[in-house]
């Protein structure tokens, strides 16, 4: 069985992350009489679970995909900017102070 220490040392990451997961239960671990341990079995099968197959690589978005991000893009700049110098818009439709007051 490993402690805290000794699979952060293995893994490569901080204690506190360890905890972390071990709370959320994002890691498979052993609570004895309130500490914390690891069987390294389970962590070997736990750090496989992440491995890519080889025969189906992570799929790239196609061009399709990039137009209608392209498209949202300038559809949120749109609500955002105005089209004088990259301006901002208030972010609410009330009346501002200035307006109220008859500033300029």
């Amino acid at each position: 069985m490993l402690t805290v220490k000794e699979l952060s040392t293995w893994l490569n990451i901080k204690s506190s992350t360890l905890y972390l997961w071990v709370s959320r239960n994002k890691i498979p671990c052993r609570r004895i009489h309130g500490l914390v341990r690891f069987e390294p079995e389970a962590i070997q099968a736990w750090l496989k679970s992440f491995e890519v197959s080889p025969g189906k690589p992570f799929p790239l978005p196609t061009r399709d995909d990039t137009r209608d991000l392209d498209h949202l893009i300038e559809a949120a700049k749109s609500e955002v900017y105005t089209p004088r110098h990259g301006e901002t818009r208030p972010k609410s439709g009330l009346i501002q102070k200035e307006d109220a007051d008859g500033a300029v």
